[in-house]
C-alpha cells in the first residue's frame, strides 16, 4: 500500500507539471531524444487549438515510430472510406526487439498456458467520431511515453506493452472535425446553440454507414470493428481503457457502473479489480479538481461495447466519459468547459490507467489466467455437448454466422452428413455444431444468452442480443456429437450443369444470397419471375417441393444467347454460393405450372430513402448497408429539405425509416400519396407510420408512446420510484415473436410459422377489418428474450406488426419495428427484399 501511495504521488507530481506547461515528462533534457517531435512541434500550433483530422494523427504516429525506438505501429486495416487504422505499440526497445516472441506467448493465452511476459494495456479512444478529446490526448500520451526518462515510466515500459489507438472511427472523426473547424473563428463562441456545437445530420458519432461502432464489438458488421477485434485477440490485453465523451452538462464518469446492472456472466473478480482501479482515476481527477461520478447512469451489461467486450474475454475494460465540448469552448450547467480541459482530463485518466494497471498487474495477470484455466475451457475432442444449429436450407446465413464465430475465435464444426433431430433435418449445407466446452466458452454463452429475468430492468443499451434469434436458427442447445467425426471446413461449392434441353432454372428464395443474385440478373437484363404459391415438379427423376417465392428464369423468354446466359448464371451462383435447379419440363406434379399467371415477372427496382433531420440516421444507414452490401442495389438518398423539388416518377420504392418527418408539409404528403396511387411502394417503419397515419396515407391506426404510457399506473408510487417506472416504460431492445401469414408475399422465403425480431420502440398497430392486410402479428405471448414490461406484452399480444395496404396501383408496407437492426438480424431482413421485388408486382 505504501508503494502504491508513493507511485501515485510521483505520478501526480509529474502530471501537475505536464498539465501546466505540456512539456516533456523527462526532468532532464536528453540530447539523444531531442529529435523526437512533440505534437505541438509537428503541427506548428498547440495541440487542441484546431480539431485534428485522421490523416494528421496517422502522419504523427508514423513520424513518432520513425523517431523513437520505443514505438512501432500496427495496422488493423481500413475504414469504409479507406482511412488506415493505426495503433501505436509502445514499450522498451528491448521489448520492441522481441515483439514476435511476446506475441507468440500471447497467442497461447486462451489455452490457459502460464504467461511470463509483459502486461498488455490497451488505451482506445474516440470510437464515436465527435468525441474528439480522447484522440488528441492519445497523441500527447504517445509522445510522452516515447520520450520520458522518469523511472516509473521506464519500469512500466520494461514490463508492459502499451497499445494506443487514437481514433477507432476515422470516417466519423473526419466528418466531425471538418464541421467544427468550419465554424471556429478567432473569437471563440461558447453559446451551445452555435453551429460549431450543433452538427448537421448524421453527425460525426457514427461511421460511413451511420452505424454506432461502439455497438458493433459483437456483430462485426463493419471493417473498423473487424480490425479492432483481430487486434484484441492478437494481443489479449489484460486491461482496456475505453475513452468517450457525454453530454456537455455532465462532469466526468469512470467505471464501475451501476453495480446491479452488470451482466451475470461477468466474473465478480472483474468488478473487484475495476473498483480498485477506480481509486487511481479518482486521485488523478482530484488532482485536477475535476468533479466526477461513478456507479450511476452507465452499466456493464451489453457485451457489444468497448468497455464490456473485454470483460467476457478475460480482460478488464473500463469506460471513461468526459463532458463534451463539441468544439473549442461551451457554456454548461457546470460553468465554461474547454476543449483543452477535456484533453487534459483524458490525459489524466490515461495515465491513471497505466499507473493502476501496472500497480495491479499481478491481479490482472492472475485473473486472465484463471479465466482460461478452467477445466471446461478445453480443446474440443471426442464427444461434446454443444449447440446444433441450422439455417434451414440457407448456406449464406450459416456462412455469415460461421465467419462471425471465427472472428471471435469460437470453434465450430460442419456436418459431413445429414442429422435428423426431432422434426428438423440438420444438413451439411446449412448447419453447424458449436461445442460449449471450448476456450471461448464464456463469450459463446454470452452471444447465445437466453434471459428474461433481471435484477435491475434498466439498460443502457439492448437487453438481448441472442444470435439464435437474430439469425433465426433452428437450434438444439444440448446436442451431443463426436467432433472427431465432424469437418472443420465446408465442402466447396459444386456447380450445376444447365443443358440446352432445359426450359427453366429455379432458385430457392429461402437462400439469403438469392436476392443479391436476383439483383445482378435484373441488372443484366435477365427476365426473372417468382412463384406466388407452392408447387412440386420432377427434378432428376425425383419430385421436389418448391415454396412460394421461388425464382424462375424462363430460358425461352430471354434476349441473351443461351451460352451467355448459362455463363452468367453459373458465375453469379458461384459468386453468391446460391444453389439452382435446371428443369427439363414446365409441367408440375402439384400446384402451379411454370407457365402459370401465378408466376409474376419481377421488374427492376429504383429505391429512394428520405434522410436528414426528422429521420433516424442509424436506420437510414442500416438500409443503405443492406442495399449496398447485401443485395448490391443502388439506393438514392434525398434530404427532406429537397423533397419539394423531387420528381418521384423514376422511383419504384420510397423508404421511410423511424423518425417524426415534421419537415414534410401537406404538399409533400399529397405528392407522396400520388406516387403510391401511380404504382409506387412505400416501405415505412416505426415513427414514420405515425406521420403516414396523420396524413391519411395509412388507414391502419397507429398506437404510439402516448397510448402505451397510459398502461403504466403510478398510483401509490413515491418520488423514489420514478426511476423504476421509467425503466419499465423503456424498451431498450427485447426479442419478440411474430406469427406469420406464410401465404403473404412479404413473408416468402422465411421458414417457419414464427419470426423473432428485435423491438425497441413503444409502437403498435390496430387490427383492421380489411381482409388480407396483416402479414404478421405479435404472438399471443410475444416475449422471447430480454426485458419487456408485462403491460407491453399484454397490449401487443395478437395485434398486427406488419401490414400491406393497397393504394391505387401501389401499396404501403407498414412495419412496426426495425427488421434490419444493426444489420445483424439476418433472419428478418428478407422482408425488405420481398418488399422490393415481390410487392410491386402483386399490386
Amino acid at each position: 500500500m505504501l508503494r502504491l501511495c508513493i507511485l501515485l504521488l510521483s505520478f501526480f507530481s509529474f502530471y501537475s507539471s505536464f498539465a501546466s506547461n505540456a512539456q516533456s515528462l523527462s526532468s532532464t533534457p536528453i540530447d539523444a531524444l531531442s529529435a523526437i517531435e512533440s505534437p505541438q512541434q509537428f503541427l506548428g500550433y498547440p495541440l487542441g487549438e484546431w480539431h485534428l483530422r485522421h490523416d494528421q494523427i496517422n502522419y504523427y504516429l508514423k513520424q513518432l515510430a520513425s523517431q523513437s525506438p520505443r514505438v512501432s505501429l500496427e495496422s488493423t486495416g481500413y475504414s469504409h472510406e479507406r482511412r488506415q487504422q493505426l495503433t501505436a505499440v509502445i514499450t522498451s526497445k528491448q521489448n520492441q526487439d522481441r515483439l514476435d516472441s511476446i506475441l507468440a506467448e500471447r497467442a497461447q493465452v486462451k489455452t490457459g498456458t502460464k504467461q511470463t511476459g509483459p502486461l498488455i494495456i490497451w488505451l482506445a479512444y474516440s470510437i464515436h467520431g465527435d468525441e474528439a478529446s480522447g484522440a488528441h490526448a492519445a497523441l500527447q500520451v504517445s509522445y510522452e511515453l516515447s520520450i520520458s526518462q522518469d523511472p516509473w515510466v521506464k519500469e512500466l515500459l520494461d514490463n508492459a506493452v502499451v497499445l494506443i489507438t487514437p481514433t477507432q472511427n476515422p470516417d466519423g472523426f473526419d466528418r466531425f472535425s471538418t464541421w467544427t473547424n468550419n465554424y471556429t473563428g478567432k473569437i471563440k463562441v461558447s453559446d451551445p446553440k452555435h453551429n460549431e456545437h450543433k452538427q448537421n445530420w448524421p453527425a460525426g458519432r457514427v461511421n460511413h454507414y451511420f452505424a454506432d461502432l461502439n455497438r458493433d464489438w459483437l456483430f462485426l458488421r463493419h471493417p473498423e470493428s473487424q480490425g479492432r477485434i483481430a487486434l484484441f485477440h492478437k494481443w489479449n490485453p489484460h486491461y482496456v481503457g475505453d475513452f468517450h465523451e457525454m453530454g456537455h452538462n455532465k462532469t466526468y464518469f469512470f467505471q464501475p457502473g451501476v453495480p446491479n446492472r452488470t451482466h451475470p456472466l461477468t466474473p465478480s473478480e472483474n468488478q473487484e479489480i475495476t473498483n480498485k482501479l477506480a481509486q487511481f482515476h479518482a486521485k488523478a481527477l482530484d488532482n485536477l479538481k475535476q468533479p466526477y461520478y461513478t456507479k450511476q447512469g452507465f452499466d456493464d451489461f451489453y457485451y457489444g461495447k468497448g468497455s464490456t467486450y473485454p470483460d467476457i474475454n478475460g480482460s478488464v475494460g473500463v469506460l471513461f466519459e468526459q463532458a463534451s465540448v463539441r468544439g473549442q469552448i461551451q457554456d454548461s450547467d457546470n460553468g465554461l468547459i474547454t476543449f483543452q480541459q477535456a484533453i487534459n482530463n483524458q490525459i489524466a485518466t490515461s495515465y491513471s490507467s497505466l499507473e493502476g494497471a501496472f500497480a495491479l498487474r499481478q491481479e490482472l495477470q492472475n485473473y486472465q489466467a484463471r479465466f482460461y484455466q478452467r477445466k471446461d475451457k478445453h480443446q474440443p475432442s471426442g464427444r461434446e455437448i454443444g449447440f446444433l444449429v441450422s439455417t434451414s436450407d440457407d448456406p449464406g446465413r450459416r456462412d455469415d454466422l460461421a465467419q462471425l464465430l471465427a472472428q471471435h475465435q469460437i470453434q465450430y464444426f460442419y456436418l459431413p452428413d445429414t442429422i435428423k433431430q426431432g422434426q428438423h433435418r440438420y444438413q451439411p449445407q446449412d448447419s453447424l455444431f458449436i461445442p460449449i466446452n471450448q476456450k471461448q466458452k464464456s463469450l459463446l454463452l454470452a452471444m447465445f444468452d437466453p434471459r428474461t429475468e433481471f435484477e435491475n430492468p434498466t439498460f443502457y443499451d439492448v437487453s438481448s442480443w441472442n444470435l439464435g434469434y437474430s439469425y433465426n436458427l433452428d437450434m438444439i442447445r444440448d446436442a451431443s456429437l463426436n467432433v472427431d467425426n465432424l469437418l472443420t471446413t465446408h465442402p466447396d461449392y459444386v456447380t450445376t450443369n444447365i443443358d440446352k434441353d432445359s426450359v427453366a432454372v429455379l432458385i430457392d428464395w429461402r437462400q439469403q444470397n438469392a436476392a443479391a443474385m436476383l439483383q445482378q440478373l435484373l441488372s443484366s437484363g435477365v427476365r426473372v419471375k417468382f412463384a406466388a404459391s407452392a408447387f412440386s415438379i420432377e427434378t432428376k427423376q425425383q419430385v421436389t417441393q418448391f415454396a412460394a417465392g421461388t425464382l424462375q428464369i424462363p430460358l425461352g423468354e430471354q434476349e441473351l444467347e443461351f451460352n451467355q446466359l448459362n455463363e452468367l448464371i453459373q458465375t453469379l451462383a458461384k459468386q453468391y454460393q446460391v444453389a439452382f435447379t435446371p428443369l427439363n419440363t414446365g409441367l408440375s406434379i402439384t400446384g402451379i405450372d411454370l407457365g402459370s399467371t401465378d408466376f409474376y415477372k419481377i421488374n427492376p427496382i429504383k429505391p429512394l430513402v428520405l434522410t436528414g433531420y426528422g429521420s433516424v440516421a442509424s436506420e437510414v444507414g442500416e438500409l443503405w448497408y443492406y442495399m449496398d452490401n447485401r443485395i448490391g442495389a443502388p439506393l438514392t438518398q434525398v434530404d427532406m429539405s429537397r423533397v419539394g423539388e423531387l420528381n418521384f416518377d423514376p422511383y419504384s420504392h420510397l423508404f421511410l425509416v423511424d423518425g417524426n418527418y415534421r419537415n414534410l408539409d401537406n404538399k409533400d404528403a399529397r405528392r407522396i400519396s400520388q406516387f403510391v396511387k401511380d404504382g409506387g411502394i412505400i416501405v415505412a417503419q416505426k415513427g414514420a407510420l405515425e406521420w403516414l397515419s396523420k396524413n391519411n396515407l395509412l388507414r391502419t391506426d397507429v398506437k404510439g408512446s402516448r397510448f402505451y404510457s397510459q398502461l403504466f399506473s403510478s398510483d401509490g408510487m413515491s418520488f423514489a420510484d420514478k426511476d423504476t417506472l421509467k425503466a419499465r416504460r423503456a424498451i431498450g431492445g427485447a426479442v419478440v415473436a411474430l406469427n406469420l401469414d406464410a401465404s403473404h408475399p412479404l413473408n416468402f422465403g422465411i421458414v417457419g410459422e414464427q419470426l423473432p425480431i428485435l423491438k425497441n420502440k413503444a409502437l403498435g398497430l390496430v387490427q383492421s377489418d380489411t381482409p388480407f392486410i396483416t402479414a404478421a402479428s405479435y404472438a399471443d405471448e410475444p416475449l422471447l428474450d430480454g426485458y419487456l414490461a408485462e403491460e407491453y406484452q399484454r397490449s401487443l399480444s395478437d395485434t398486427p406488426a406488419m401490414v400491406v395496404e393497397r393504394r391505387g396501383k401501389g401499396a404501403v408496407v407498414a412495419l412496426s419495428d426495425d427488421l434490419l437492426f444493426r444489420n445483424i438480424w439476418l433472419g428478418s431482413e428478407k422482408v425488405y427484399s420481398n418488399s422490393l421485388y415481390f410487392i410491386p408486382n402483386l399490386h
